[in-house]
């Protein structure tokens, strides 16, 4: 008998810069690129526009998750900025509970852009968060999955 895998099963994302993992994160938001397309009318044919890839861009991602030991590990990454700009790659994998790998994506020359800490109040207490957002230039090989 086989064992079928859930595709609604529960995904965690594990984020590794140059080989330092940095933790799992819940939700991972904004792995996509567009491809900007120039339209060129050809002379003589009214009825065909050429459709010509000009440029690739690549949005920003966005990895949600309660804060744990691992949040001292990306403000480490990030305050490493102040000493000079390095772009590492990056590793996102998507886990299944057990741990086995669901797919992976590499991202090249990968910058900090945002963290955003939780909100503590003990007026409304919820589970503290963190979120942190990252540019980078591209994708990679990530190593297969």
């Amino acid at each position: 008998m086989t064992q079928q895998l859930d595709p609604a099963s529960t995904v965690f994302f594990k984020l590794t810069i140059d080989g330092e993992d940095l933790g799992l994160f819940n939700s991972c938001d904004g792995l996509s690129s567009e491809v900007e397309v120039e339209q060129r009318r050809e002379g003589g044919n009214n009825g065909f526009v050429w459709q010509l890839p000009t440029r690739v861009t690549f949005s920003t991602i966005r990895l949600t998750r309660p804060l744990t030991p691992e949040t001292a590990r990306v403000a480490a990454w990030i305050s490493s900025l102040a000493t000079g700009i390095t772009r590492p790659t990056a590793q996102i994998a998507a886990l299944r509970a057990d741990g086995s790998i669901v797919a992976q994506w590499g991202l090249v020359e990968v910058l900090p852009v945002r963290w955003t800490g939780p909100t503590l109040d003990p007026a409304n207490p919820a589970v503290a968060t963190e979120t942190l957002e990252i540019a980078h230039h591209g994708f990679t090989d990530a190593g297969g999955a």
